[in-house]
C-alpha cells in the first residue's frame, strides 16, 4: 500500500465522520436558495461550515478558501457551485424551498460534499494546498467561472488542477463517470425576431405572417444537427421560448424565439453558427419577412485532462465505485473555462438510472442524502489524481 493509498483510506473514513454535519448543511442551503449573482449569503454559510478562514472574494459573490498542505507544491482546486434555479419546488420534503427558487441541479449536494471533503482533509492532512472554490453564477451568464479565471486568483494561488463532480440521474447509483476528452458541450444562445405584416387572420393573402415563418425556422433549425455536423460527434439545437401575438384572430407584426446551439467539437462551431444564420434569414425571406438574429457565446467544450482522468479512474475503483468510461452530456458547464488554464477533471456521480425519474432542473429533482458522500469520494479521487501526476 502506497502513502497515497493509505491517505485515501483515512480521508474516506474522515469524510464518513463529517457526513451528518454535511447533510445538515445540505438541508439548510437547499431550504434557503439564492439566485445567480445573489449568492453572498450562501457563500458565507459555506465558508463558516468549512471552519477555515474567510478566504478571498471571487467573482463578486463567490469565495476562494485556501487550506494549506503538509508540503509544498502547486495547489489543487475543488469547485462547487453556489446558485439555484428559478424553479418552484414540488418535492414535499420538510426542508424544501418555499421561494420561487430551487436547488434543482444538485448544487446543494455539491456544496455539502465539498465541505465534508475539506473538513476531513484538515483532519488527516493532505500533501498539497487545497483551494476550496465556491463559484457563483454557474447557471447563467456572465459566467462565474470565466470571471474567476480572468481575475488571476487561480494563478495567484498556484492552482495547476481543478476538480469538479456533478450529480447525474442518468447514471446508476454507485457509478461515477470519468471520461477523457470532451464530456460537456459548448453552448451558444440565440434570439430571433421575425418581422412581417400583421392584420386580420381571415385575410392571410394580404399579410406576411411572422408566426408561420418563425414556425418553419424552428423546424428547419433541426437540420443543423442532422445535416450540418458530423453525426459521430453530434449537435443539439433547441428552441426554449416562443413569443407571438395577443389574440386568436389577429396575425401580429412580429414573432420571437430564443434557443441554444450545443456542440462537442470546437471546430464545428463556426460552421454551425453560419448555418444557423442562413436558416434564420433565408427562411424569413422565403415567407416575405425579415429576421434579426443575435448570438450570445456562452461556454466552450469541456475537455477532461486524459492523465487526470486515468488516475482518478483507479482511485474511484479503489474507493468501491463503478466507473463509467462512456458517458457524455450535451449539457454545458462553465467549469470548461478552468480547463483552458489548468488541468481539469469533471466527473458525473450517478443517482440511479430509473426510467421516469426527475431530470436535472426538474421541480421534483431531489438527490438522496447519500449522494453527498459519493460526490465527496469523487472529489478525493480527483485531488489524489492531481497529486499523483
Amino acid at each position: 500500500m502506497t502513502e497515497l493509498d493509505e491517505l485515501q483510506d483515512r480521508w474516506e473514513a474522515a469524510v464518513e465522520a463529517e457526513l451528518p454535519f454535511a447533510i445538515e448543511l445540505r438541508h439548510r442551503v437547499h431550504a434557503d436558495p439564492r439566485a445567480s449573482g445573489d449568492e453572498e449569503d450562501t457563500a458565507r454559510v459555506v465558508v463558516e461550515a468549512l471552519g477555515a478562514d474567510e478566504g478571498v472574494r471571487v467573482a463578486k459573490t463567490g469565495r476562494a478558501v485556501l487550506l494549506p498542505g503538509t508540503g509544498p507544491g502547486p495547489a489543487v482546486a475543488l469547485r462547487t457551485e453556489l446558485d439555484a434555479l428559478p424553479v418552484t419546488e414540488r418535492t414535499g420534503v420538510p426542508w424544501a424551498s418555499e421561494t420561487p427558487l430551487m436547488h434543482a441541479c444538485g448544487h446543494d449536494v455539491h456544496m455539502a460534499a465539498l465541505v465534508a471533503t475539506c473538513r476531513a482533509a484538515a483532519v488527516v492532512g493532505v500533501p498539497r494546498p487545497l483551494l476550496a472554490l465556491l463559484q457563483p453564477r454557474e447557471e447563467t451568464s456572465p459566467s462565474g467561472a470565466l470571471d474567476i479565471v480572468e481575475s488571476g486568483v487561480l494563478a495567484e494561488y498556484g492552482v495547476e488542477a481543478v476538480i469538479g463532480a456533478h450529480v447525474q440521474p442518468r447514471l446508476a447509483a454507485g457509478v461515477v463517470s470519468a471520461v477523457p476528452g470532451p464530456v460537456n458541450a459548448s453552448t451558444d444562445e440565440f434570439d430571433v425576431v421575425v418581422r412581417g405584416q400583421g392584420g386580420h387572420a381571415g385575410y392571410p393573402h394580404l399579410l406576411r405572417d411572422p408566426i408561420l415563418a418563425l414556425s418553419q425556422i424552428v423546424v428547419s433549425l433541426q437540420q443543423l444537427a442532422s445535416r450540418r455536423v458530423d453525426p459521430v460527434f453530434g449537435a443539439v439545437c433547441s428552441v426554449g421560448r416562443i413569443e407571438a401575438g395577443t389574440t386568436a384572430n389577429v396575425v401580429p407584426n412580429e414573432a420571437r424565439l430564443s434557443g441554444s446551439l450545443r456542440l462537442m467539437r470546437a471546430e464545428d462551431r463556426d460552421l454551425a453558427l453560419e448555418g444557423l444564420a442562413e436558416v434564420v434569414h433565408g427562411t424569413a425571406k422565403a415567407h416575405g419577412c425579415r429576421a434579426q438574429l443575435e448570438i450570445s457565446p456562452c461556454e466552450p467544450v469541456l475537455h477532461n485532462d486524459a492523465g487526470l482522468t486515468q488516475r482518478a479512474h483507479r482511485r474511484l475503483v479503489r474507493a468501491g465505485a463503478g466507473v463509467d468510461t462512456d458517458f457524455r452530456s450535451f449539457g454545458a458547464d462553465d467549469f470548461a473555462h478552468y480547463c483552458g488554464m489548468a488541468r481539469g477533471l469533471m466527473m458525473f456521480v450517478g443517482l440511479g438510472d430509473t426510467a421516469g425519474a426527475p431530470s436535472l432542473h426538474d421541480e421534483l429533482f431531489l438527490p438522496p442524502d447519500t449522494a453527498v458522500g459519493h460526490v465527496a469520494s469523487a472529489l478525493i479521487a480527483g485531488y489524489l489524481a492531481a497529486v499523483e501526476g
